[in-house]
C-alpha cells in the first residue's frame, strides 16, 4: 500500500469550496498544497454542485490513499428585511423609523421585516444591526406586529439585507426546512462533519443530534453572543466547535473578539473538542497573491492559541488565488510552530487534566514520548477519543492514529498533530505492537532503531477505554 500524504505541521487547514476551487484538478492541487478538510457551504450552490465536489474529493482520497475530511456547513435561519418600494432607503442618526411584520409599504414608516419571532422577542432598548452593522437602530416602542426604533448609526438599507439582534434570544430553530433537506442529502452523501449555524443555547444542539445520530460529527458554529453565555454546555453537546468570527464580530464589540477567541480555544482543549478559528484570516488574498502582515499575524495568533485548525472562506471559494492562499497558510502555520516562543506559549496555556485513567494515560503518553524523544505516538482508537486526549496535550511528538473506521479517520483530519490511517482490528496485544511498528514505518514516521510510544484501550476495540501504554523499539 502506498504511503499517505503527511504534513510537516501540527495545526490543520480547512478550505471552503466554491466556484474558484470546485474542479477536480483544483481540489487535488489544494489538497496537495495543504488542505486537510474541505468545507461545503450550503448557503451557496445546489445539492448537485455539492455532490459533484464530494465525489471529486473522495476520488482524490482513493487516488492518494489519504483520508480527507468533508464538512457540510448548513445555512441556518437568515433574518432579512423585505422588499423596499424604491429598493433602498437612507436613514439618518436620530430619526425614528418603523418596522412592520406585514402590510408593508416599503418606506421609512413601514420597513418590511417578515419575521414574527422578532416582534415576539424584542424589548425596548434592544438593538437591531442591519447589513453587518452598517446601520444600527434601537427599539423605542413596539407592538405585536410593529417596532418603532431610533436610528443610532445611519446609512442605507436596501432589499433583503441581513439583520442581527445581538441582545435578543429568538425562539427560532437553527434548522430551517432547507437545512433539514440539505442535512439529509449530505448525510446520504457521507459527509464527515455537520456545521450548525445560529446556535443560541444548548438545546439547539438536540434537534440536530437526533437527526444526525452517529452518521457525522456535529460542529457548533459560535456566532451569537447568547451562545457565549452557555458555551461550556454547548461544547459538551458538540463534537467540535467553529469560532465564526465574522458573524460573532458583528454582534459583539470588535475589541472583544480576540479575547473570546482565546477563551473558546482553551475551553475546547479542556473539553477535548477540536476547534476551528474561522473567517477573513487571509481576506486580502481574495484579490491579491499575498496577505497583509496583519493577516499573517492573525493566523499565527490562532496557532499560538492552540487551535486545532484555521479556515479559509472566500479566499479559497471565490478568490483569485485559492492555491496560493492555502500555501501561504501552510507556511505561516509551519513557521509559527517552529518559532522558539511557540512551545513555551502552548505549554503555558495547557488546561488542567481531568482526573480519570483515560486522560491520565493519554497525558502520560505525551509526556513520555517527549522525554524519550520518541519518533511518534501510535494511538489505537475506535472512536477517535484516544487520539483527541493525546492531542489535547499538544505533544512535541507527532501522533499516528490508527482506526478500523474510515469515517473516524476522516474526522481525525481536523485534529491537531494527528495523522490518521485505516487499519484492521487487531486481535492480540502482540499483534497490536507489531502492527504499530509496521504502520509507523509505512507512513514514514519511524525507521529501524527508533522508539515509539503505543497507546491503546483494553479490551482492544472497545471505545473510550485508553488504559494501556507501551514503549516499543522499531526493528
Amino acid at each position: 500500500m502506498p504511503r499517505a500524504v503527511t504534513r510537516r505541521r501540527r495545526a490543520k487547514i480547512v478550505a471552503t469550496v466554491g466556484p474558484a476551487s470546485a474542479s477536480p484538478e483544483m481540489l487535488k492541487a489544494l489538497f496537495l498544497a495543504g488542505v486537510d478538510t474541505f468545507r461545503l457551504n450550503f448557503s451557496h450552490g445546489t445539492q448537485k454542485d455539492h455532490a459533484a465536489v464530494h465525489a471529486a474529493i473522495r476520488a482524490i482520497e482513493r487516488d492518494l490513499q489519504s483520508p480527507i475530511g468533508i464538512l457540510m456547513d448548513l445555512q441556518g435561519p437568515k433574518i432579512r428585511v423585505g422588499t423596499l418600494h424604491d429598493k433602498r432607503i437612507t436613514v439618518r442618526s436620530g430619526e425614528t423609523i418603523r418596522f412592520v411584520c406585514s402590510g408593508s409599504e416599503g418606506d421609512k414608516s413601514a420597513i418590511p421585516l417578515p419575521h414574527p419571532e422578532i416582534f415576539a422577542a424584542l424589548a425596548p432598548g434592544d438593538d437591531l444591526l442591519i447589513d453587518d452593522g452598517r446601520v444600527r437602530v434601537r427599539t423605542a416602542s413596539l407592538g405585536s406586529d410593529y417596532v418603532e426604533a431610533e436610528v443610532i448609526v445611519g446609512g442605507t438599507i436596501s432589499n433583503n439585507k441581513g439583520v442581527n439582534l445581538p441582545g435578543t434570544i429568538l425562539d427560532l430553530s437553527p434548522l430551517t426546512a432547507k437545512d433539514r433537506a440539505d442535512l439529509e442529502f449530505g448525510l446520504r452523501l457521507g459527509v464527515d462533519w455537520v456545521g450548525l449555524s445560529f446556535v443560541q443555547k444548548p438545546s439547539d444542539m438536540i434537534e440536530a443530534r437526533a437527526l444526525i445520530g452517529e452518521r457525522a460529527g456535529l460542529m457548533a458554529k459560535i456566532e451569537k453572543p447568547a451562545a457565549l453565555e452557555r458555551i461550556d454546555d454547548i461544547i459538551q453537546m458538540s463534537d467540535a466547535i467553529m469560532i465564526a468570527r465574522g458573524d460573532l464580530g458583528v454582534e459583539i464589540p470588535h475589541e472583544e473578539v480576540p479575547g473570546r477567541q482565546k477563551e473558546l480555544v482553551r475551553a475546547c482543549r479542556l473539553a477535548v473538542r477540536p476547534v476551528i478559528v474561522a473567517t477573513q484570516m487571509l481576506d486580502s488574498m481574495v484579490a491579491a497573491p499575498t496577505p497583509t502582515r496583519a493577516e499573517a499575524s492573525d493566523v499565527a495568533t490562532a496557532i499560538y492559541d492552540g487551535a486545532d485548525a484555521v479556515m479559509l472562506s472566500a479566499e479559497s471559494a471565490t478568490g483569485q488565488y485559492p492555491r496560493e492562499a492555502v500555501e501561504m497558510m501552510d507556511r505561516i502555520i509551519h513557521s509559527t510552530e517552529q518559532h522558539k516562543m511557540y512551545r513555551s506559549i502552548i505549554e503555558a496555556t495547557q488546561p488542567d487534566e481531568e482526573q480519570t485513567p483515560p486522560h491520565a494515560v493519554a497525558a502520560a503518553a505525551a509526556d513520555l514520548a517527549s522525554a524519550i524523544r520518541a519518533a511518534a505516538i501510535v494511538a489505537y482508537t475506535s472512536s477517535g477519543t484516544t487520539a483527541a486526549r493525546i492531542a489535547r496535550k499538544r505533544p512535541r511528538v507527532r501522533i499516528l492514529a490508527t482506526t478500523p473506521s474510515v469515517e473516524v479517520s476522516r474526522r481525525l483530519c481536523l485534529l491537531w498533530g494527528t495523522h490518521s490511517a485505516v487499519s484492521e482490528h487487531v486481535q492480540s496485544y502482540e499483534e497490536m505492537v507489531g502492527r504499530a511498528t509496521e504502520l509507523a514505518k509505512r507512513e514514514g514516521f519511524a525507521s529501524a532503531g527508533d522508539t515509539l510510544v503505543v497507546v491503546a484501550g483494553m479490551p482492544l476495540g472497545q471505545a473510550g477505554t485508553t488504559n494501556n501504554l507501551r514503549v516499543v523499539s522499531v526493528s
